[in-house]
């Protein structure tokens, strides 16, 4: 468990901010099947791309060596159908890369102080209607549901004490409170905004929208509150100077609820000219939107020490695992382009009962213990697409040693860019959405055959490498060894500003 485990340069199997190309990505990646891979030639000049430990003989531009990236990978997991596509595919893993050059490297130290001297976090003190007037009717936020239990223990629900210590009912929409209770705590917070890097702005813009989801109001309702806080910013010279490209927001929904656009759904304020420079965190971000940055889902726990991770990563790689393959979740009947049903009926139909499914349409998954239990117990978890593009499961599964397996990358790989590694082989098996969809495989059958050792490498990655970055301690939080999913996000949002 030595600090190496979480070093973002390991998170990044290899590939550093230099972008040194590996020599294994130009192999076929494990778990790929027909469709999934078209023949690419490596990049010539391989030789010039730069280390950061060893000077190069030749320098490279880093934007042209980004595009030069972006041309060679685009094709990896989608073969686009038109010109269009092909460009916009381009534009993510463009993105992508560039989002990976603000990865911070962290602290050479962990054991030491670390020094803030030009990275002041200056918080915010915005008025109680933007964010904790908001959660004042948890009651009634969703009609006919009750939050309030999960707004408990600074956004992390109640303590589920059957689990251990450290573990939480934390609702999926929670980072908001989350990283709020956090960053006031933060050890280069500053109270002088002339000394201030980063500006936080602790706008509860998730719960805001979730608010009017299911109610009949008008646009101008939806979009009122947003509308506001940005109109209290913009009386700030701290936002005026740099017109908001040293602000960040964290709103703990997918992206896709603060762009309104043809369907009554959410609100604009992702939209609005305002909220272009700022830097947006999300838990699923736009693809094609550079600032926005999207950061891991919130799981159930919430560790305190060095201990407490040391000790759940002792307790899960040893855990027997009896269930090759596990789904939790639900069919989407009404969603003919769905891959749940063709998943659930392979799962059911599998012999000798390999592969576990769990009913989330009925109530099997509100129980955390629940989807735990299962997940501990499987070799494998399925994750495929749902109400949109990514799933708080993954990050269940992979707190839990389970493997996920994606049919999508805009599920993982187009999203964790300083989260998860540029190698998705290194802690998940990559399926095509579109093999699935037209019963080309049998997703059982090819997890089947993945060998001992294959596994027990993945698993060994997400346990010891990844778990302790995607994972939000709580407020009070001491790691010395390791860098928690908070410290990551702040650490790189200050290399992003510099």
């Amino acid at each position: 468990f030595s600090r190496k485990f979480n070093d973002p340069y390991c998170n990044t199997a290899g590939s550093k901010p230099g972008f040194q190309i590996s020599s294994e990505e130009n192999e076929t990646f494990t778990g790929e099947t027909a469709g999934d891979r078209v023949s690419e030639e490596k990049p010539k000049n391989l030789d010039s791309v730069p280390d950061q430990e060893h000077k190069p003989k030749n320098k490279v531009d880093l934007s042209s060596l980004i595009d030069l990236k972006a041309e060679e990978e685009y094709r990896k997991y989608i073969k686009p159908k038109s010109e269009e596509e092909g460009y916009a595919l381009r534009a993510v893993i463009k993105y992508l890369y560039l989002q990976r050059s603000w990865l911070s490297p962290g602290d050479e130290n962990l054991d030491k102080p670390r020094s803030c001297e030009g990275k002041g976090v200056y918080v915010y003190d915005l008025p109680s209607k933007f964010n904790r007037d908001l959660l004042v009717g948890c009651n009634d936020i969703l009609p006919g549901v009750d939050l309030c239990s999960y707004f408990k223990n600074e956004g992390f629900g109640e303590a589920i004490k059957n689990l251990g210590k450290g573990w939480f009912a934390t609702h999926m929409y929670s980072l908001e409170p989350i990283l709020h209770s956090r960053v006031l705590k933060h050890p280069c917070r500053v109270y002088n905004e002339s000394q201030a890097k980063l500006f936080y702005v602790p706008y509860y813009g998730g719960y805001d929208v979730l608010r009017w989801h299911y109610r009949n109001v008008s646009e101008d309702v939806k979009d009122r509150l947003g509308i506001e806080v940005l109109k209290w910013l913009e009386s700030k010279e701290s936002w005026r100077r740099n017109a908001g490209k040293d602000h960040v927001f964290v709103l703990g929904k997918i992206t896709w609820d603060f762009r309104r656009d043809k369907v009554p759904w959410g609100s604009r304020f992702l939209e609005l000219q305002e909220m272009q420079n700022p830097t947006k965190l999300l838990i699923e971000r736009q693809p094609w939107q550079v600032n926005d940055i999207a950061i891991p889902h919130p799981t159930y726990f919430h560790p305190r020490t060095d201990d407490d991770i040391t000790s759940w990563q002792i307790k899960i790689m040893s855990k027997p695992r009896p269930h090759l393959v596990s789904f939790a979740g639900g069919a989407r009947p009404e969603n003919p382009d769905n891959i749940r049903s063709t998943l659930i009926e392979q799962c059911v139909s599998s012999s000798s009962n390999q592969c576990r499914f769990l009913d989330c349409t009925n109530g099997g998954c509100k129980n955390p213990k629940n989807v735990l239990d299962l997940f501990q117990d499987s070799e494998f978890c399925l994750q495929p697409p749902g109400d949109s593009a990514t799933r708080r499961s993954v990050f269940d599964s992979l707190i839990s040693g389970c493997i996920p397996v994606i049919f999508t990358p805009y599920t993982a790989y187009y999203q964790y860019a300083w989260h998860l590694p540029e190698d998705h082989r290194r802690y998940s098996v990559y399926i095509s959405e579109q093999d699935v969809k037209e019963k080309r495989v049998n997703v059982v059958e090819i997890l089947k055959a993945k060998t001992l050792r294959e596994k027990k490498d993945m698993r060994s990655y997400i346990i010891h490498q990844l778990l302790p970055g995607l994972v939000y301690g709580d407020s009070n939080a001491k790691f010395e060894k390791f860098r928690d999913a908070f410290d990551i996000t702040f650490d790189s949002l200050l290399e992003k500003i510099n």
